[in-house]
């Protein structure tokens, strides 16, 4: 099943990650969303929508742009437990995402339903191939679309797109301006630092 966390669990050792196990999400907002800053390999942005009880997940390479219509490219991945949303650290060289994890935004969101259309639930929606919603962040807000546009070395393209509202800014560019962790307020460089002292 695409993003499943069976998935998420079959390429951690979590013996050695430091990585939630999954038996911890209780208690979250049933609109949840998180992005995670992730200096793996390259640089990029992990996006996370609670839908039903997980995280569904998409790999943004750029982050999600606050200008109207520009599409990002989001690549699907496996869903991750609820308890990954406060997850912030350093995953081990050797392990599946080795690198260093920031909480970047996290907030909740509303499903944007258009009066032209039957209402689906976040779940079909997904399924369907596009999505909708409202982002009530600490740095991102307003409408974004999530589309999806084919398959890939077998994952699910889609793109991301702000909606023309209140808040879309162009000039805007809050991956540079606001770079630090809104859970710690610390920088990956602190993180890594930080959680390498406690190793």
């Amino acid at each position: 099943m695409v993003g499943s966390s069976d998935e998420y669990r079959g390429k951690r050792d979590l013996r050695k990650s430091p990585e939630p196990d999954g038996q911890g999400g209780g208690g979250k907002s049933n609109r949840l969303f998180v992005i995670h800053k992730h200096e793996a390999r390259n640089l990029h942005y992990d996006f996370r929508l609670r839908i039903g009880d997980t995280l569904a997940s998409w790999v943004v390479p750029k982050g999600l742009s606050t200008a109207a219509k520009e599409k990002r490219l989001a690549i699907r991945v496996e869903d991750h437990p609820l308890d990954y949303a406060d997850f912030e650290g350093v995953i081990p060289e050797g392990e599946y995402g080795a690198g260093t994890v920031m909480v970047w935004d996290k907030g909740t969101y509303e499903p944007i339903v258009d009066e032209d259309e039957d209402s689906k639930s976040m779940e079909e929606a997904r399924d369907s191939g596009a999505l909708k919603f409202e982002l009530k962040g600490d740095k991102l807000k307003g409408g974004y679309a999530l589309a999806r546009t084919g398959k890939r070395e077998g994952r699910e393209q889609w793109v991301v797109f702000k909606l023309d509202d209140d808040e879309a800014d162009a000039r805007r560019k809050p991956t540079s301006t606001e770079p630090d962790s809104v859970r710690s307020g610390r920088s990956l460089e602190e993180i890594e630092e930080e959680e390498g002292e406690d190793a």
